[in-house]
C-alpha cells in the first residue's frame, strides 16, 4: 500500500512541503523511528480515543504514550482508547497502526501534544507501514492549524 490517497490529496490541496521514506516494514511507532532512521521524539503518532460524545484524536511523540488521566481533565471527557475494529472502520484506507495525525480528514477532532513543536522536522505515518512523511515544523503546524494544543503525553519510562 502506498500513501493513503486522501492524505496525499490533502497535503497536496494545502500546497505542503513534504518527502516521503521508505523503510522496511515495521510493527509499531518506535520500531517505524528505527527503521526509517529518524529521530523517534520526532515521529508523532496518532492515538484514537472516544467517549459518548464522539472519537477524538491524540498525536504525541511515538517516545511516548497518551495519560488518559490528563487528556481526560483537560478535555472534561471520559475517554478510551479506540478498539481495533473501530479503527479499521474509521480509517479503511490505512493499514492498522499506521494512522496519519490528520482527525480532520477523517471527521474527528484533534489535540496536539505541544512537545512535538520542538522539533525542526516532524515525520508521521503515511498510511501503510513501510512509508513516513517528513515534513518541516512550520508546514507541520500549518496542516494541524485546526488542533487544540494540550500536555497529555508522558515519557516511557526506560530500564
Amino acid at each position: 500500500m502506498a500513501i493513503a490517497s486522501k492524505v496525499e490529496q490533502y497535503i497536496e490541496e494545502r500546497g505542503l512541503n513534504y518527502d516521503v521514506l521508505t523503510h522496511p516494514h515495521s510493527h509499531n511507532s518506535m520500531e517505524t523511528a528505527r527503521l526509517a532512521r529518524v529521530p523517534a521524539s520526532s515521529l508523532a503518532k496518532s492515538v484514537v480515543l472516544l467517549d459518548e460524545a464522539g472519537y477524538l484524536m491524540a498525536v504525541l511523540p511515538s517516545t511516548q504514550h497518551v495519560h488518559l488521566g490528563w487528556l481526560s481533565k483537560a478535555m472534561d471527557r471520559p475517554l478510551r482508547l479506540a478498539t481495533e475494529t473501530e479503527l479499521a472502520e474509521l480509517f479503511a484506507d490505512c493499514e492498522p497502526g499506521a494512522i496519519p495525525p490528520l482527525g480532520g480528514l477523517y471527521g474527528l477532532p484533534v489535540v496536539m501534544d505541544d512537545s512535538l513543536t520542538e522539533q525542526d522536522e516532524i515525520y508521521f505515518e503515511a498510511g501503510d507501514h513501510e512509508k513516513v512523511i517528513e515534513m518541516g515544523r512550520d508546514d507541520f503546524l500549518r496542516m494541524m492549524s485546526e488542533a487544540r494544543h494540550v500536555h497529555f503525553g508522558e515519557h516511557y519510562w526506560r530500564h
